[in-house]
């Protein structure tokens, strides 16, 4: 007989009313960056460190994000772009004369502005440049004298050029700008299937593999699959934290509402959180962008107890000095009804300033008893825990004549997983046992195990009734 631990998950049971975390987490996005294993980014580096490492990437941005709202281990792995980023048109504002025209494809969505700083030509003249609108600016520069300038880890080159002038005119002038902005590179969901198969088959447990960049229903429809397969093939159980598209400029609320209730449409999975929140934000090196919120979600996430919901007023504010406003306006308007759909949102609440998730929600099917993320990830510790017992034990020899004793002996090591999680406060109660009805383990060399819990609750609304009290008047003499 071939020796295996099987893992089941019995879900609904709440509705008949009947060894240590791991807070580490892997991501998969576009990175110009080539790495045959996945690299290693921890909360102790700064953003020019995770930069060195990954480029100045979709990838590293999410990095960025999720270290600084609280995740310490990330496992990142780096996949080469389908498509290309594209560049738009340039703009010009000013009297100068001269050219400003880009090479290259973008590493990343970039807003990109050149200032003039100093008139001149070329080789006389000066710059300085932002990739985030203007929020931010590169040291000054003079302009090269064969024209071109490399903008560092974006992938792009700026080409100045001259202008014809007899009576001395300088090409470009103080104060003058050019701008234009790019597109991110995308990656196909056959390459990022890919990259969780590598994820698989990696010897490091995470919680939560964050798929970085905009996706939708077929490539959600898929983890579902996969996240079945690291539940009971690869005893290494994994949320799925996914990011919708953004409304686009042409489409109304009423439309893009519509729609995203469309994509959602067969994805039933407690393994799978889609992130649709979009706001103008500020990462921890000061670049202010428009991002869907997964990063900052992920980080969340890391700084949690597993059974804490992630839109605990009290614990997880996100200040309104990073995230600016909420992106499209008026979407807000929205928020419980995308908030039904499932989708992981941001919101926020009368008479305070910060932004807070609305609920953890993962894709879960009506009546679920694994409706949010914290109940999803208790559900994956112990999973983990319970099954890494079950390895310890696997061809652990039974005494037939002593068979109580013997399997009293493994229920007690078993129960050492769920012993953890109650001094941790993540359940309340919980017990692992073994049938020995009708066991002959002679015969069947198998054990059916049962690991039962009692969930921490969680205080999701508040109903307050006010009322003026008349007490009876005391009268007088």
């Amino acid at each position: 007989m071939y020796s295996e631990v099987n893992v089941e998950v019995e879900d609904g049971n709440l509705g008949r009313n009947s060894s240590v975390a791991t807070h580490a987490q892997a991501k998969i996005g576009v990175s110009d960056v080539e790495s045959s294993v996945p690299v290693l980014i921890t909360n102790s580096m700064k953003p020019d460190d995770i930069k060195a490492k990954l480029g100045y990437s979709p990838l590293a941005d999410a990095c960025i994000d999720a270290v600084e709202n609280g995740l310490q281990t990330i496992y990142a792995f780096p996949v080469k772009a389908d498509v290309a980023g594209s560049t738009g048109d340039i703009t010009h504002s000013g009297t100068g004369t001269g050219t400003a025209s880009v090479k290259g494809e973008p590493n990343n969505t970039y807003d990109i502005v050149v200032n003039i700083t100093e008139t001149g030509n070329l080789n006389e003249g000066s710059f300085r440049y932002s990739i985030d609108g203007g929020n931010n600016f590169s040291d000054e520069y003079t302009i090269p004298l064969g024209g071109a300038f490399e903008m560092q880890y974006t992938g792009l080159t700026l080409e100045f050029t001259n202008t014809d002038a007899s009576d001395g005119t300088k090409s470009f002038i103080s104060g003058d700008a050019y701008s234009f902005s790019t597109t991110v590179p995308t990656v196909n969901n056959a390459h990022v299937l890919e990259a969780v198969e590598k994820l698989a088959a990696y010897n490091r447990m995470v919680e939560v593999c964050h798929i970085v960049g905009v996706s939708g229903k077929a490539l959600w429809a898929a983890l579902q699959g996969e996240a079945e397969e690291f539940l009971t093939m690869y005893k290494k159980p994994v949320i799925f934290l996914c990011e919708a598209r953004a409304c686009k400029s042409d489409e109304t609320l009423d439309e893009y509402m519509a729609a995203m209730e469309a994509e959602k449409k067969g994805i039933s999975s407690y393994f799978i959180c889609v992130s649709l929140t979009y706001g103008t934000y500020m990462r921890k090196d000061l670049r202010i962008q428009n991002i869907n919120m997964a990063g900052v979600i992920s980080g969340l996430i890391g700084q949690a107890k597993e059974s804490l919901s992630i839109g605990c007023v009290e614990e997880f504010p996100v200040s309104s000095a990073k995230l600016l406003k909420i992106l499209p306006e008026g979407i807000e308007n929205y928020n419980r009804e995308f908030d039904n759909m499932k989708y992981t949102i941001f919101r926020q609440y009368d008479g305070k300033e910060d932004f807070y998730v609305s609920n953890g929600n993962v894709m879960a099917s009506a009546g679920s008893d694994f409706q949010y993320v914290e109940s999803v990830r208790v559900l994956n510790r112990i999973v983990r825990d319970v099954a890494a017992k079950a390895v310890d034990k696997i061809q652990t020899e039974i005494d037939p004549g002593g068979i109580e004793s013997s399997i009293k002996a493994i229920e007690a090591y078993f129960n050492i997983a769920m012993e953890y999680c109650e001094r941790d406060k993540i359940i309340s109660s919980g017990e692992v046992t073994i049938n020995t009805e009708g066991l002959n383990i002679l015969r069947d060399e198998t054990l059916d195990v049962e690991a039962v819990w009692v969930p921490m609750g969680t205080a999701r609304v508040y109903n307050i009734k006010f009322a003026v009290s008349n007490p009876a008047s005391s009268g007088g003499e």
